[in-house]
């Protein structure tokens, strides 16, 4: 059996069942789901191609693939190949199993931030490596990795991490034969600093070698129910995930890879999505604050990363009092035991309620 710790989130079903108990409902801030409706043009395209008996392409169609390679041009100056990209069931599998798809094992670390999503642990569990949470890659000295991955912006705390910090990463991971992968999954969703891709030119220096940059439509186009996602960069790396996939039958359903190509193409729905969730983070922040919590990095992405100084369950504790759920900041690694991450997902009148609850 492969030891892997609890699932997190059940953890936190006490709290919800506090929440619940408020005499106008609980607000859910906890989990970052995704609520808005699903684009009109992604429905169409999804409608259009349900008539599809035949199997998919484990590689895409090459229409999705022009599609992510277009975007990544149009909206982030990374310029790529179309057969550099792969498209993936979602980005959490991706993220959980690369490590397996990668041959690493045992007596290997997988490095990931102090602070991180909690599927990057597993996933090194998953292949029988071990995992690794540091900030610092220097204090790895000498030791050669196979696979670095790098979060920005962050979940949980929304930090974006600059070029220059990122071509520090890529230039070690390169000294020492790893494989860098960057979760860029809220790179659209920058606010008061721009996130850039560890594909573009001013931190690769023009060279995919070693890199692979993973995205999602689950947030940016409200697909979290469709589990649509790529990766990109690397085409040795894309080639030998793409035959491990195939034998593995991880495949995106041809529906869902039109809904994935017009999401990708069109930038409108997007950009109101985006004011959507800026008018319920300024709502948001402002109440936290007067209620007394500081609001430390969430420069981007989807989470404001708060304190107010105690224990993360006790501030889970006191927002479920009012209603309000959060996600408590040790589910992201003991160094954020003093935090809670506060979701900005939830509809308009739940965030209003969650404003007055604050108040």
């Amino acid at each position: 059996m492969i030891g892997l710790p609890d699932f997190p989130w059940d953890r936190l079903t006490p709290y919800k069942e506090l929440a619940q108990g408020h005499e106008d409902g609980i607000v859910d801030l906890s989990v970052g789901t995704p609520v808005d409706p699903v684009p009109d043009v992604v429905r169409r395209a999804l409608a259009d191609a349900s008539d599809s008996p035949g199997y998919p392409l484990t590689y895409g169609t090459e229409r999705l693939r022009a599609a992510a390679a277009g975007w990544l041009r149009r909206r982030h100056g990374v310029v790529l190949d179309q057969a550099d990209v792969l498209p993936l069931i979602g980005s959490k599998e991706f993220v959980a199993w690369l490590p397996t798809l990668l041959g690493i094992g045992s007596g290997q670390r997988v490095i990931f931030p102090e602070l991180a999503y909690p599927t990057y642990d597993v996933g090194a569990r998953l292949a029988g490596a071990q995992p690794y949470a540091t900030d610092g890659l220097l204090a790895l000295g000498p030791e050669r990795v196979p696979l670095v991955w790098v979060n920005s912006p962050s979940n949980p705390t929304g930090k974006v991490l600059p070029a220059e910090h990122l071509r520090k990463v890529v230039s070690w991971a390169r000294e020492h034969g790893a494989i860098v992968a960057s979760d860029e999954c809220y790179i659209e969703l920058g606010w008061e600093e721009r996130p850039i891709s560890v594909l573009h030119p001013d931190v690769c220096g023009g060279s995919h070698e070693g890199l692979l940059a993973v995205h999602s439509l689950s947030k940016r186009s409200n697909l979290a129910g469709y589990r649509a996602g790529f990766v990109a960069g690397d085409p040795a790396l894309i080639r030998r995930l793409l035959e491990v996939r195939k034998h593995a039958g991880m495949i995106v359903p041809a529906p869902v890879q039109a809904a994935m190509t017009a999401a990708l193409d069109d930038d409108a729905h997007a950009e109101e999505q985006r004011a959507r969730y800026a008018a319920r983070r300024a709502a948001l922040r402002p109440a936290l604050e007067a209620a007394g919590w500081r609001i430390e990095h969430s420069a981007a992405g989807l989470y404001l990363w708060a304190s107010n100084g105690e224990n993360c369950w006790d501030q889970v504790r006191t927002l479920a009092e009012k209603g309000v759920l959060v996600a408590p900041g040790d589910f992201y690694g003991a160094a954020g035991d003093r935090h809670v991450r506060i979701a900005v997902t939830a509809g308009d009148e739940r965030v209003d309620a969650a404003v007055r609850r604050l108040q």
